[in-house]
């Protein structure tokens, strides 16, 4: 019998560590957040705001901007990036810090952020912030922002 019943404690031993994720998967995770975010300022700088931020939204995604405002979806914020002063911008950003779920679903960056903006007499306006984002892995595996 106590055979038996050490066999099924190793069992339930190798069962329970092979469910922990491991440090690797955690780097992994947290490399793919950091590929999308630089392939997702990549395409700001390349095919427009209005494009990336579109691109890289989740369906339901949701941006807060300037006095409280929420927009909501993808068409929104597609939208909301296409107006006028959006077509003359560039922004920069690179995260200083990201972290992923567990189960890597889930994971969030967070860093400093460059809007430059040239106006109708071409003087240039420019803002610095901080960001975060929040981001939702995609049934096909790929990585979409949530909030920003």
């Amino acid at each position: 019998m106590k055979p038996l019943k050490l066999s099924l404690l190793l069992l339930v031993i190798v069962v329970i560590s092979c469910n922990q994720p491991s440090a690797n998967n955690q780097e992994k995770f947290r490399k793919e957040i950091a590929d999308a975010e630089a392939a997702f300022e990549k395409m700001a700088s390349e095919k427009g705001i209005a494009e990336a931020f579109w691109f890289f939204a989740d369906s339901n995604a949701v941006i807060k901007r300037a006095n409280d405002t929420l927009i909501h979806g993808k068409e929104d914020i597609r939208s909301f990036y296409s107006a006028d002063y959006f077509k003359t911008a560039t922004v920069k950003w690179s995260p200083d810090f990201i972290d992923v779920s567990e189960t890597g679903d889930f994971g969030y960056t967070y860093g400093k952020y460059r809007w430059q903006s040239t106006d109708s007499s071409g003087k240039v306006n420019e803002a610095t912030g901080i960001f975060h984002t929040v981001w939702k892995r995609q049934s096909d595996g790929s990585w979409k922002y949530v909030w920003d």
